[in-house]
């Protein structure tokens, strides 16, 4: 309010009491005004407020200080009181004899102080360092008000952004399990709900992980943990290949994700599909390997439970007890899609892209580059696929050789250090690699992961070093299958077992003379 001029209002009599204002045993009186403005025409100011100015007693708690207040506007060089009062313990205000405004040019003035009437005369002074200059009647125009506005256009906007956003991750968090619904495989006649969950109520608990057709929640039924996969109505496709894939005949197998139940939940625009299947509480081998280093048991372990899954997925059995089993490529093989047991056996999951192949049968969609480019064959990532079932088959022992290196990185059989877990092809193209970048380093340049030197001194990652060079073969006719794989890594765990620390030299020997299933594959 410019330089401002004394602001007296005649004695307008506000207050507060203070019983017990740290000790003091004085009364605090304040002026009190409210301003009127059905009184603003009144011939003189000291009318118009004549009314409504009085002296008042304040109080308060006992250990409370109390104060006097006075705020008023700066309107068009006329000084308007807004307000004079009693105002409670604010440090602001404490040991101030006089009521004075020291903010810089504020759209409305305000000023506290401690004493018997001490806002009777209020005063205007930005400059802390000169003594206090009484307000002014001479108009001034205030600088635009920027920062003001915009807090008071933004904070709100933001506070309700917050609790929308809070609201809905409460609702995502605690909410129950609707009551069961049908479970739609074919437009548009639906399949009846799955018998096992029936009534029974399914709770979510927390997100373990997110995929590229939604989310993995840790839930409770009744009494167990499992797993709800939940894919927005977007992905419906996805979520019907897996149920689909899941229900054919002799899909239960140790080495296989065991399948709970499928349903739709919600309605309209809030509908959602869930897979419910059991619950691991070691996640998949790509976090266990981040956070773990592997013995050569363990590892084999891991290894050969791992395909052994993937050689039954394959396998056409047409004398299955269940009904004829058809092989099935699973397009989307990795670390992240092997879950591990307590005992650290493994179980193949995540069939949203899988191909099933019955005779008579169209496979389904064959569209070739689908899956996750640091796992894509070459045929795939130059988009030359044979659209045969032992095609899509050899693609997948690409991809399962990549994941056999991923478990020799983390082993710490081999005398040398182990390295902090990288994912295949990580150092050559980093973590986010295009389509173009995996074309490059695996089609025109033929590289793969480096198999380290020490690897080769150890019996049985020598072994393991040449069954992920056959998997990952440029020529994919030239790859193993799953089966021969699997065999070789028996083989190999049980030469190591039986081999002693002074033995390692006849070992090398031996083993590299075993005479292992034949390198072609068998597909």
């Amino acid at each position: 309010m410019g330089s401002a001029t004394k602001l007296a209002f005649g004695v307008f009599l506000i207050s507060c009491s203070s019983g017990a204002i740290l000790g003091r045993s004085d009364t605090q009186k304040c002026v009190h005004y409210n301003y009127n403005p059905s009184s603003s025409s009144s011939s003189s100011l000291s009318e118009s407020r004549g009314n409504l100015s009085r002296v008042v007693t304040c109080s308060g708690e006992k250990d409370k200080r109390l104060h006097c207040f006075a705020t008023w506007k700066n309107v068009s060089g006329v000084v308007q009181v807004v307000k004079q009062g009693c105002w409670l313990d604010d440090v602001n205000c404490y040991d101030r004899s006089e009521c004075v405004e020291k903010k810089d040019a504020p759209e409305v003035f305000f000023c506290c102080c401690e004493g018997r009437l001490c806002n009777d005369k209020f005063f205007y002074s930005p400059d802390s360092n000169q003594p206090p200059i009484p307000t002014t009647n001479k108009p001034v125009t205030p600088d635009p008000p920027v920062l003001t506005t915009l807090m008071y256009s933004l904070v709100p906007i933001m506070a309700v952004t917050a609790i929308v956003l809070f609201s809905f991750w409460m609702y995502r968090h605690h909410k129950l399990a609707y009551p069961p619904v049908l479970v739609p495989t074919q437009d548009p006649g639906p399949l009846p709900p799955s018998p096992i969950l029936g009534q029974k109520p399914l709770q979510l608990l927390e997100i373990k992980a997110r995929g590229r057709f939604g989310c993995v929640w840790k839930a409770q039924l009744i009494g167990e943990y499992v797993a709800v996969k939940i894919f927005p109505i977007q992905d419906k496709q996805s979520w019907q290949n897996e149920y689909e894939i899941f229900n054919l005949n002799g899909m239960r197998h140790e080495n296989l994700l065991h399948f709970i139940g499928a349903e739709k939940r919600g309605s309209n625009m809030d509908v959602e599909l869930w897979l419910i299947t059991a619950y691991h509480e070691k996640g998949s081998l790509t976090d266990y390997l981040k956070a773990n280093v592997l013995s050569w048991s363990e590892l084999c372990l891991i290894a050969q439970s791992m395909s052994r899954g993937l050689a039954y997925l394959h396998e056409d059995i047409p004398g299955h007890k269940d009904g004829h089993k058809p092989a099935i490529a699973h397009r989307d093989f990795k670390s992240k899609n092997v879950l591990l047991k307590s005992n650290l056996t493994a179980c193949i999951a995540d069939f949203g892209l899988a191909l099933r192949f019955e005779a008579g049968k169209s496979p389904g969609d064959t569209h070739g580059q689908v899956g996750t480019r640091r796992y894509m064959a070459p045929e795939v990532l130059e988009g030359a696929i044979n659209f045969q079932r032992d095609a899509f088959l050899r693609i997948d022992m690409y991809a399962l050789g990549l994941v056999l290196w991923e478990l020799a990185s983390r082993c710490k059989a081999a005398d040398g250090p182990v390295d902090e877990y990288m994912l295949p092809f990580e150092e050559e193209v980093g973590q986010h690699p295009s389509l173009e970048d995996m074309q490059e380093v695996v089609v025109h340049k033929k590289l793969r992961p480096a198999l380290r030197e020490c690897w080769q001194k150890h019996a049985g990652l020598a072994v393991l070093c040449e069954t992920v060079e056959e998997c990952w073969d440029h020529e994919a006719e030239a790859r193993l299958s799953a089966g021969c794989v699997e065999e070789r890594v028996v083989q190999m765990g049980r030469q190591t077992a039986v081999a002693a620390p002074q033995e390692i030299v006849t070992v090398v020997t031996m083993v590299t003379n075993v005479d292992y299933p034949p390198k072609e594959s068998s597909l």
